[in-house]
């Protein structure tokens, strides 16, 4: 069933009394409030949650000037019956960002007692004439004053029952290997921090969540979360993002490259310094050998021509992380996925017949497919694309891997790897090597490839990994049609831009499609005005998110 949204608020405080009609606020004549909501602000919020307030709030939200962060504090605090902020959830203040066109963000963190709420921030955005245009975020308004449970476990306990719960031993997962820089890294990354968990039934734990990255025994990228008290695992997905629903040198295709290589003791490397970056772009080859051999071997040739049959799906992988690094850099001016230069890692020749891609938080493993479902897939400069976009995804939004959040996490992916390729099909180059045209997926008509491509059929499927994290990679037709017509309706030059500050500027970790919808309504707003902002709004409204 569609969800359907509220244009309007009734409450009542002992300052004043706030209605809202036809998407209006106005305020009664007795009002004195200093920072109170302008008359002409939209809101909408779902009807089933309708107690929970507002996830995104744009216009010009008040009369006064914010000079300094203080000023947006007092706004959100004289405003709280709007927003419905919690008086016991404190707001943390992180950072301010100005941004390119002169627009100030305000970051904040709700926490209890002093302790982060996991997967939530809320932002305030003014613009260069310094007036607050948008508020969105989790305020989280049935959040307790205290929490029920007490630190019991410490951080290495924590991580010991996060190693059980995924019945991995953490000795097969902790491998070293030097780079030919002469750096070490680890093919393991293991974090524990302490924070508020919250689920679907509004329960807040105190928790450790304890990430886990590795590419051995198998890829993996673990968020697990433990009660801190009783040491009981609330819950763990492996968010190891996958693609499918499951010198020179000559790639799968037959295509001739150019590369960046580096010369060592004697030999050529698949190892390329010449980004304006802090780490390189490197390439490994697991041989075919799985978790025996991760990351593997770097790739190297005696003559700098990488032309042997067992090297075509690493010139691939070279070549297209090269070639969505220079996308990214000289769109947006961002430097790797993370903006700060981290190294790009991909690992090809994964196991035997390995029909899948997977972004595991700090490197990709590409599979060689099994000829028949999948060529080897890194030979598809969308697909490098979608992996990579899943690591600035990472480090921006956040989208939380589950639900419709989920499902925008693998739309934005695929809208990038549109933005990189050129054309509607995702995977087509690999993707059934033996079938003309055939691919994983269409952005132009999702239910060619049984995705919806209207809310009217919006799948509700259970958060499980059965349930595909409630169907992450089957509505994401929805959010991926809606690109489409945005695309019709403003150009390309245009709506990458717009994606790209959506993604880094307004979307948070529990974003809905209708936060997405605000938030690229927003963005268009902010940088190319009203007729642009109509267009996307138009475009949403073709696929049912009004």
């Amino acid at each position: 069933m569609q969800k359907k949204w509220l244009h309007r608020i009734g409450l009542m405080t002992l300052a004043t009394t706030l209605i809202v009609s036809n998407a209006q606020v106005t305020h009664a004549a007795d009002s004195g409030e200093e920072w109170e909501i302008n008359s002409d602000v939209e809101t909408k919020w779902e009807q089933e949650n309708e107690q929970k307030g507002p996830s995104f709030i744009n216009g010009e939200l008040s009369e006064r000037k914010v000079t300094k962060e203080a000023d947006v504090r007092k706004f959100l605090l004289e405003n709280k019956e709007v927003f419905k902020i919690n008086s016991e959830t404190k707001l943390d203040f992180i950072e301010s960002d100005v941004d390119d066109i002169g627009m100030i963000h305000y970051i904040y963190k709700p926490k209890i007692q002093n302790i982060p709420i996991d997967n939530s921030k809320i932002v305030v955005h003014v613009n260069k004439d310094k007036k607050i245009t948008a508020i969105n975020g989790e305020f989280h308004p049935n959040a307790p004053e205290k929490l029920k449970e007490k630190q019991k476990l410490t951080k290495k306990q924590a991580i010991n029952n996060a190693w059980k719960h995924i019945d991995v031993k953490r000795s097969e997962a902790n491998k070293k290997m030097a780079s030919l820089t002469g750096e070490t890294f680890n093919t393991l990354e293991e974090t524990a921090d302490l924070v508020v968990y919250h689920d679907d039934n509004k329960q807040y734990t105190l928790a450790y969540r304890v990430e886990l990255q590795f590419a051995k025994p198998k890829p993996a990228y673990w968020n697990i979360w433990v009660n801190a008290e009783s040491g009981e695992v609330l819950k763990a997905i492996n968010q190891a993002q996958e693609f499918a629903s499951t010198g020179s040198g000559i790639g799968t295709l037959g295509h001739h490259r150019q590369l960046n290589t580096f010369y060592h003791q004697g030999d050529y490397y698949l190892y390329d310094t010449t980004k304006r970056m802090n780490g390189v772009i490197e390439t490994f080859t697991n041989q075919g050998r799985g978790d025996r051999n991760l990351p593997g071997v770097y790739v190297k040739d005696e003559d700098n021509r990488f032309t042997n049959e067992e090297q075509q799906a690493a010139v691939d992988a070279h070549y297209y992380a090269g070639q969505v690094f220079d996308y990214y850099y000289n769109t947006f001016g961002r430097v790797s996925y993370d903006d700060n230069g981290a190294t790009i890692r991909s690992i090809v020749d994964y196991g035997n017949n390995y029909n899948n891609a997977v972004w595991v938080g700090d490197k990709i493993i590409y599979g060689n497919g099994d000829g028949r479902r999948f060529a080897p897939l890194s030979g598809a400069n969308d697909i490098v694309a979608h992996e990579l976009t899943h690591g600035v995804i990472d480090e921006t939004a956040d989208l939380v891997y589950a639900n419709q959040s989920g499902a925008l996490n693998e739309s934005f992916a695929d809208v990038f790897a549109y933005f990189v390729d050129g054309d509607w099909l995702i995977g087509e180059d690999v993707f059934t090597p033996g079938i003309e045209g055939d691919a994983l997926r269409s952005l132009a008509n999702p239910t060619r490839y049984n995705q919806p491509d209207h809310m009217n059929d919006y799948q509700h499927l259970p958060n499980t990994r059965d349930g595909d994290w409630g169907g992450v990679h089957i509505n994401s037709g929805i959010p991926n049609k809606a690109a489409y017509f945005t695309v019709h309706g403003i150009g390309v030059s245009k709506a990458e831009q717009v994606y790209y500050r959506a993604l880094t500027t307004y979307l948070t970790p529990n974003s809905s499609f209708q936060d997405a919808r605000q938030a690229l309504i927003q963005s268009a707003q902010d940088l190319y005005g009203e007729s642009a902002a109509q267009e996307v709004a138009r475009a949403w409204e073709r696929v049912g998110v009004n």
